[in-house]
């Protein structure tokens, strides 16, 4: 049933599904399918050169699609990828990390370790040694995962 389908589509077949990648890349992106899209083209151009090879037959042509695929996957992770330019404002994103080193003072006492502070217009929760409210404290360090700040009196 493959080979017929195959046969009767001839070299076109892989360009068709080269386009329909290439549209899906469009319609959701996430850089993944352009790579396979563009293997798939690849193949279609190779097959319009060499159809009527005898050796150029269907299961050849999926192997040297899978194969291809995983090389432009590979390339295009290289190319598309590996940009970690510098910034300007490497804390952009962090807020709990941008407030290390200020001082602030406690608005609700820390208490079995736990307290808050304000910094700013927000109220965060602190952790630290156990202190009245009006301490002066310094913030020590930040955990991204329950934006929680580490504090010690000053």
């Amino acid at each position: 049933m493959i080979d017929r389908i195959i046969s009767e589509l001839g070299p076109w077949n892989w360009m068709v599904l080269g386009f329909i990648l290439l549209v899906m890349e469009i319609i959701a992106p996430g850089v993944f399918m352009l790579w396979i899209g563009i293997a798939a083209l690849i193949i279609g151009a190779v097959s319009l050169l060499i159809w009527d090879a005898s050796f150029w037959t269907w299961q050849i042509q999926v192997l040297a699609f899978l194969m291809l695929s995983l090389v432009s996957a590979y390339v295009g992770k290289k190319l598309v990828g590996g940009r970690h330019d510098p910034t300007d404002q490497p804390l952009l994103n962090r807020r709990g990390e941008q407030m290390i080193g200020k001082m602030a003072t406690l608005s609700e006492p820390i208490k079995n370790g736990r307290g808050r502070i304000k910094l700013g217009d927000t109220l965060w929760r602190v952790s630290g040694p156990d202190l009245p409210v009006g301490t002066q404290v310094r913030v020590t360090g930040a955990a991204d995962t329950d934006l929680e700040l580490t504090v010690e009196a000053v």
